[in-house]
């Protein structure tokens, strides 16, 4: 059963395109344009702390959230992978998985800090042009 809560954001919306969906938990694709590949890994009933689920739940979405950091590294091959899982803004249990590259906006710092460069058009294109190859990648990964 999936537990919902009024007013929170990851409850009434998919976060995302959804890539894959199970009875625990989704996956979806972030439509940030400076961010190609930028996934988040979110359990469906309301959670606000990783503690709030069953051992075996959170394994479960650690396995998931390793998943996608393999296939990210695999399709998109960043200079690094950014994990998060704040819930300040949404206390709603989630996992950002961030493809990082040394030329984007805001490297070395998270992406939610203030911009030191405007990536270049063709890097962001290529970035955005693996995206069909990420999708197919990851439905393939977590259906495994």
């Amino acid at each position: 059963m999936t537990t919902t809560v009024p007013a929170c954001e990851l409850c009434d919306t998919d976060g995302g395109e959804v890539i894959v969906r199970n009875d625990h938990l989704r996956v979806v694709l972030v439509d940030d344009a400076r961010y190609p590949g930028f996934c988040r890994v979110i359990w469906n009933a309301h959670a606000a702390e990783l503690t709030d689920l069953l051992p075996a739940d959170r394994s479960m979405l650690m396995m998931t959230v390793c998943k996608v950091e393999t296939v990210l590294r695999q399709v998109m091959t960043p200079h690094k992978i950014n994990l998060a899982a704040l819930g300040n803004m949404v206390p709603h249990l989630h996992w950002h998985v961030i493809p990082r590259f040394i030329d984007d906006a805001h490297f070395p710092a998270p992406v939610w800090a203030e911009a030191v460069r405007v990536p270049t058009t063709s890097s962001i294109a290529a970035r955005r042009a693996l995206l069909p190859a990420l999708r197919r990648a990851l439905v393939h990964a977590l259906h495994a």
